[in-house]
């Protein structure tokens, strides 16, 4: 496809959409606003997820370890001329990061990290080596039995799988028999410090050259289902410069970087984890100003985004609520 195609037409293609509607919505307003063609093509696993109702066509593809998985989005990118591809879970990162270039050789830009990076952020331990390695502070990460054998244990503790996602399996616990429960029953668990201080998600927008240009924390104010419900931009540029440093010695993107921390009451800021792709409340950045969608069409078009970090709404909250998506009886099975 040449420039002057793509800038008439633009095929964006989500996997594992979800409930993802705000993200999408983002991105064709976006395409609009640019003069593009735009068309948003969505996949899940079977047709009763809510963003693939909102998308101009989904499709039902296999599991993400099926050997077909790559086959079939590669399918969809040839059948509908799809010219970028942008991840919404963690699940389907490391194989569409290994795939990357079967899809650049059919045409279509994967908006997904290298696999060297992936593999650091989804595994707690390693995150937390390059973390320490780095200068940077975490969360104290370690194994139950490590802290089993000391004589003097700081409780509480935080619990959690190092391979972890979406806030499962997660537990609070303060006294060793708790510790010695529930060590037993997470898998692959490890143990970190109970930090005491407010916790940021931040949204960090990596460019095609894989320079960072923006980073907006948003204070959790509310979490349900391990996603934010409500909060709020809070600019520092104490944690923007730090969570730049971070993201840019671990050389995740190109795209939105989401990197989770705490401001600690002692002052110190201690880096959670870092999720190579868009978080759930990305719209609250978008809406502050932060238009991650606009600049990476502009990009994928050979355009220049104006990317104005100081001009990001501060203190703009954000309070999330259900909607519905209604599907006619005869639209049934036709995704």
């Amino acid at each position: 496809m040449n420039k002057e195609q793509i800038k008439s037409e633009l095929n964006v293609l989500f996997t594992c959409v979800g409930r993802r509607v705000s993200l999408l919505e983002s991105f064709r307003d976006a395409g609009e606003e640019l003069g593009l063609g735009i068309k948003i093509f969505g996949t899940e696993l079977e047709e009763l997820n809510p963003a693939l109702h909102v998308c101009d066509e989904g499709f039902i593809v296999p599991k993400i370890r099926n050997e077909t998985y790559i086959e079939r989005l590669l399918d969809i990118v040839s059948k509908k001329k799809a010219q970028l591809i942008v991840p919404t879970i963690d699940l389907d990162l490391e194989v569409l990061s290994k795939n990357k270039q079967l899809f650049e050789d059919a045409g279509c830009t994967v908006l997904v990290s290298s696999s060297e990076v992936i593999a650091t952020c989804q595994d707690k331990r390693k995150m937390s080596g390059f973390l320490k390695s780095n200068g940077f502070a975490d969360c104290d990460t370690t194994d139950a039995e490590t802290v089993m054998a000391e004589e003097n244990i700081r409780w509480p503790l935080f619990l959690k799988p190092y391979d972890g996602h979406a806030s499962k399996n997660n537990a609070i616990v303060k006294s060793r028999e708790e510790l010695a429960f529930f060590a037993k029953r997470i898998p692959n668990c490890i143990v970190q410090k109970y930090i005491s201080g407010t916790e940021f998600t931040c949204d960090t927008y990596v460019d095609f050259a894989m320079r960072v240009r923006c980073v907006v924390p948003r204070k959790r104010i509310e979490v349900r289902a391990g996603e934010v419900s409500k909060g709020q931009v809070v600019r520092d540029e104490r944690i923007e410069g730090e969570v730049k440093r971070v993201v840019e010695k671990l050389g995740a993107g190109p795209g939105v970087i989401t990197v989770q921390l705490f401001n600690c009451d002692d002052g110190q800021i201690r880096f959670i984890e870092v999720n190579p792709r868009f978080g759930g409340g990305v719209p609250l950045s978008i809406r502050a100003g932060a238009n991650f969608p606009r600049w990476i069409l502009q990009e994928l078009t050979c355009q220049q985004p104006n990317i104005e970090p100081e001009k990001i709404m501060d203190k703009l909250i954000m309070l999330r609520f259900d909607a519905e998506i209604w599907i006619e009886p005869y639209n049934a099975g036709n995704v």
